[in-house]
Parts: C-alpha cells; sequence; structure tokens
C-alpha cells in the first residue's frame, strides 16, 4: 500500500508543477496586447432557447472598445423568445443581425451545422465563435485580436471564467476547468506541435478567416461532439499557429443552471476529451479517484496516516491554487475536493455509458455518438 501512496504524491507533485507553471505563466486574455490593425471581427453566436441569456451577452458585446465588429446571430429554431431578444437590440445597434438556422443535415451535430452557417454569413477578417450564455469585459474583442496578431495565429481560444451558484455547479465546474490549468502548461499549446498538446473552449475561439477556410471550418469536425478540441488538433496537424488562453475578468460564462444541466452537459462532452477512447480514459477516471478520494478511505489505517494526511493536504493546495488563479469557488474546490471529484467521475462514467449506448440528450435533441467515426484529416 506505501508503494501506492509513493505512487499519488509524484502524480500530486507533477500536477502541483503545472498548475504552478501556468498560475505563474500561463496567457491572460486581459493581458493581450493592443492590436496593431483593427480590420473587421466577426461576432458568431449559436443559439437555441438562450432567451434568458442572449440579451447579457449582447450587451457587453456591443460595448466593446474594438468596434469594427459584424454580431451574427443564428436562432437555430428556438421555441422561446430568443429571436424577439435579438431583434430589440438589432433596433439599437446595426451591427446587429439575425439569421434563422436551416434543417440540420445528416451527419451533422447541431453546434456545428450552426456555426457553419455562421461562418457562411460572415464578412470579418477574424471570425470568433462564442455562446449565448457568455458575457464580456469591455476589451476581450481588443485583446483576442491583439494576441492574434502579436503572435501571428490561425487559432486562439480561451477557457472563460465559470460563474457557479449552486452546490452541483460549484461541485463539477471547475474540475473540467483543472484538466487544462493542472494537466497541461498552456503555452506548450502554442510552441510544441504534437496534436496531443492541443486544448480549446468553443465558448471563445478566434480564428483569421482565412485560416479557418484552411482548416476547413467546422465541415471538417461536422459529427464530432468536442468539435472545439478537435479544431485545434486539426490546426496543429497542418501547421498551423494556435494558443489556450485563460479567460479570468475578460470572458464569463454560467454554462449550467442545476445539477441536471450540469450532468447532462458534461456527459456529451466527458468521454470525449479523450478521444473516445476506452484503455485512456479509464485511467484518467482511476487516476482521479487514487489521488483525490483514495487517501480519504486510508486515513482509517494508522500506519499510513501521514501520507494520506499529506496527500489529502495537497490535493487541496492543487485546488486552492487554481481557485485563487481563476476565481473559482475555494471552500467548495478545497473543503470539498473529494466530494467534487466524485461528482466529476459520475458524470465522466455518465458519457461513457451514454456512448455505448450510442447517444444522449441535452437541449431537446438526441444527439448520437458514432462509433466508426474517423480521427479528423
Amino acid at each position: 500500500m506505501i508503494i501506492i501512496l509513493y505512487g499519488i504524491h509524484f502524480i500530486l507533485a507533477a500536477l502541483l508543477i503545472v498548475t504552478l507553471t501556468n498560475a505563474m505563466t500561463a496567457p491572460l486574455v486581459k493581458r493581450g496586447p493592443r492590436p496593431a490593425k483593427r480590420p473587421l471581427v466577426s461576432i458568431l453566436i449559436p443559439a437555441r432557447n438562450e432567451a434568458k441569456n442572449i440579451g447579457r451577452a449582447l450587451s457587453t458585446l456591443i460595448a466593446q472598445t474594438y468596434e469594427n465588429l459584424e454580431i451574427i446571430v443564428l436562432d437555430d429554431f428556438s421555441d422561446d423568445e430568443t429571436a424577439d431578444v435579438v431583434q430589440l437590440f438589432q433596433q439599437q445597434d446595426e451591427r446587429i443581425r439575425l439569421v434563422r438556422g436551416a434543417e440540420l443535415p445528416e451527419s451533422w451535430t447541431g453546434k456545428n451545422w450552426a456555426c457553419f452557417q455562421l461562418s457562411r454569413q460572415a464578412r470579418g477578417d477574424y471570425f470568433i465563435f462564442t455562446d449565448a450564455d457568455n458575457y464580456y469585459a469591455d476589451d476581450a474583442v481588443e485583446k483576442t485580436i491583439g494576441w492574434m496578431q502579436r503572435l501571428d495565429l490561425t487559432l486562439f481560444s480561451a477557457f472563460p471564467q465559470q460563474i457557479t451558484r449552486t452546490l452541483g455547479e460549484k461541485l463539477v465546474v471547475p474540475v473540467f476547468d483543472t484538466f487544462v490549468y493542472s494537466l497541461l502548461p498552456l503555452w506548450l499549446t502554442y510552441y510544441v506541435r504534437f496534436p496531443s498538446l492541443a486544448a480549446a473552449n468553443g465558448q471563445w475561439m478566434a480564428f483569421t478567416r482565412d485560416g479557418y477556410q484552411r482548416l476547413g471550418g467546422h465541415e471538417s469536425v461536422k459529427g464530432q461532439i468536442v468539435e472545439d478540441t478537435e479544431l485545434a488538433r486539426l490546426a496543429k496537424r497542418k501547421g498551423e499557429k494556435v494558443i489556450t488562453a485563460a479567460g479570468r475578468d475578460a470572458i464569463f460564462a454560467r454554462m449550467y443552471r442545476s445539477w441536471s444541466e450540469v450532468y447532462h452537459g458534461f456527459a456529451k462532452n466527458a468521454f470525449g476529451l479523450m478521444g473516445y477512447q476506452t484503455v485512456p480514459f479509464l485511467l484518467l477516471e482511476l487516476m482521479l479517484f487514487a489521488v483525490y478520494i483514495l487517501p480519504w478511505f486510508l486515513l482509517w489505517f494508522a500506519p499510513l496516516r501521514m501520507w494520506t494526511v499529506s496527500a489529502i493536504l495537497l490535493g487541496m493546495v492543487i485546488r486552492l491554487i487554481m481557485a485563487l488563479k481563476y476565481r473559482q469557488p475555494i471552500l467548495v474546490s478545497t473543503l470539498l475536493n473529494a466530494l467534487s471529484i466524485g461528482a466529476t467521475l459520475y458524470v465522466g462514467l455518465g458519457s461513457f455509458f451514454g456512448y455505448r449506448r450510442g447517444s444522449i440528450q441535452w437541449k431537446g435533441r438526441q444527439i448520437p455518438f458514432r462509433r466508426d467515426r474517423s480521427r479528423t484529416r
């Protein structure tokens, strides 16, 4: 058993190093430079039943310091007042356009089809795909374009600062960010060309127009559920320059508002984050259980208590660093760390078994998992 605890401490030490590296050096949207040029930027928003959220997104977008914008919202067959809200904003700002989505073709996922349609409407030199439930600091677009110009990027993506209110949100939402902030030094997404060292978040993905077209846009990943990461991997395979950043204090999101939304929202993506590979996925689940939960069970063995307490505290320190750096809920992330990880593992298993069943429900649509999916080229 002591050998297992040695292994747990080794993994925790590695996670701590990556976490500290990101905390000290990770690129932040907010720290981007001012752009040297200000060409037209297309802000592209797919929206399905987002009447409660889209107003805040639009109000913060029209207030951007980068004014050379067009804002295009695609109403994806909403059965609420999404279109009405957008039309009210259209009357206030002529840069906003509303387009109606076409029927979903076979072999496409809904979001990819919506983003593809938006790209066909866009006139800008830069495309920024974002979500209707986001909102933004007034310099989010300016700083994003500044980063892209300084580093000559094809793709810039950022993980928003997640706003959580209910216990279910606080338990699970921050953990999915830790998969990036404690496992992947973010500057490696820029300097290292291996597709395996790619990460992206569809809540904020910016492309040059030419680069997006070279990649084949969302059509190249039309059947993928985790399309953001697949686009980043594709860009690396094609030799394009990409980087992944933290959106703290610049881009904000409240993705879900209940445990049910948290579960189904992440269940549709979790298995895909490991490329739908069963062995790596189950190994990750096992590693998280061993590192963050198993030490609590081993506390009952007096000879191991010193090692188990140090493992528990080290895990809490890792979560505390991320909570302080990225504005995550501190008490839940630290004192309820084991429960938080356990809830996330439960969601992950739900994603895995959803894949085995062949589909999962999201926003009124049955999303198919295609077991014969080929790698994106």
